[in-house]
């Protein structure tokens, strides 16, 4: 098979001939059709953002594709199949402290480096070896629209905050970090999963108008002036009635005053989930979280039963994918598109390698 081979960090990726993979019990093969370039990967793959990873290896953070082949003990799956390609990857050997990497991305700690050594490559390539649990069925889709379900990738991720936070129906949901795309996402995801209204804060003013346009009164931006009291109360005063749950997915900052001021707008007994990058300590007041009974929880990335729920959500109507813009590149042009992802990224966006 062709792979897009990242052999140091800081160099181009390379295209190079790499052998078959071959499934043993508890694996499949997966013929890549398409894979998300997400808009950091060449932060990834120069090495900025210090994610620690074996190389050389094709990188690439889950896609879409066909089932080729299967090991001797699958059930369900069978070779022509559509799935997912879920990049999160778990020990088996810990249901409690389970070792987790992102196939093709990120493998922190010394467990999920043992992981890293046998399920070694990403979706970059033509082939792609998996655990038979990480290859989510899709049923029947027509191979034009495989692109088009790469955002399942995007929409996974704040889905699983938005679960975490056990959401009802008609719930008022903030999104702290809506102008993003992981944040976006979760926008799209809150509204589906029944939110009856979901605050959506940010900097970014045409992303904002973007927003209001695309989803009407049940969204309702907030520009964010970086004061944190007045930023609060703005928040607050935005929503129409108590903010049942923060979900903070902003990107990596070094400041965490838009993350608290978020998280001090729930209501008692509400609920905040941290899904974000932030790259600073975060102080929340211990007397008011005490006395409001507020759950503050930590949430990384998303549980098994997520993806196939995300897939029925889509199936039935509730979540669309047509809201995204796809622009598409061969596998060739990697590179190509690991740039265009950076210049062109964003809200509703995605760059995608059809390998």
């Amino acid at each position: 098979m062709k792979g897009a081979v990242l052999p140091e960090f800081g160099s181009p990726l390379t295209l190079e001939t790499l052998p078959d993979p071959q499934p043993g019990a508890g694996e499949l093969v997966v013929d890549v059709v398409a894979a998300p370039v997400l808009s950091y990967t060449n932060e990834v793959l120069s090495g900025e953002r210090r994610y620690p990873l074996e190389l050389p290896l094709v990188p690439g953070v889950g896609g879409v594709g066909r089932v080729r082949a299967v090991g001797p003990d699958a059930t369900r799956l069978s070779p022509g199949d559509w799935v997912l390609c879920d990049p999160a990857v778990h020990s088996r050997d810990d249901p409690i402290f389970t070792q987790t990497m992102l196939q093709g991305w990120i493998v922190p700690g010394e467990g999920a480096q043992r992981l890293q050594s046998h399920f070694r490559h990403g979706a970059f390539a033509e082939q792609m070896l998996l655990p038979l649990e990480s290859a989510v069925p899709l049923g029947d889709i027509d191979r034009a629209d495989a692109t088009r379900w790469c955002a399942l990738c995007s929409l996974l991720v704040p889905y699983g905050g938005l679960l975490a936070a056990n959401i009802r129906a008609g719930d008022t949901v903030l999104i702290s970090g809506a102008t993003g795309h992981f944040g976006s996402a979760g926008v799209t995801v809150a509204l589906a999963m029944g939110a009856g209204s979901v605050i959506a804060p940010g900097r970014n003013e045409a992303v904002l108008d973007g927003l209001n346009r695309r989803f009407g009164p049940r969204v309702r931006t907030v520009a964010l002036t970086g004061d944190e009291s007045e930023d609060r109360r703005n928040m607050c005063d935005a929503a129409p009635g108590p903010i049942d749950t923060v979900l903070d997915i902003l990107p990596p900052l070094p400041d965490a005053t838009p993350v608290r001021a978020a998280a001090l707008t729930v209501r008692p007994r509400g609920t905040v989930v941290l899904m974000g990058g932030l790259r600073a300590d975060l102080e929340l007041p211990y007397a008011h979280l005490q006395r409001n009974c507020i759950t503050v929880r930590g949430q990384h990335m998303y549980p098994p039963e997520a993806r196939s729920q995300l897939v029925e959500l889509v199936r039935s109507g509730l979540l669309s994918l047509d809201d995204f813009e796809m622009t598409s590149f061969e596998l060739e042009h990697a590179n190509e598109a690991v740039d265009h992802a950076a210049a062109k990224g964003g809200p509703f966006r995605l760059t995608v390698l059809e390998p």
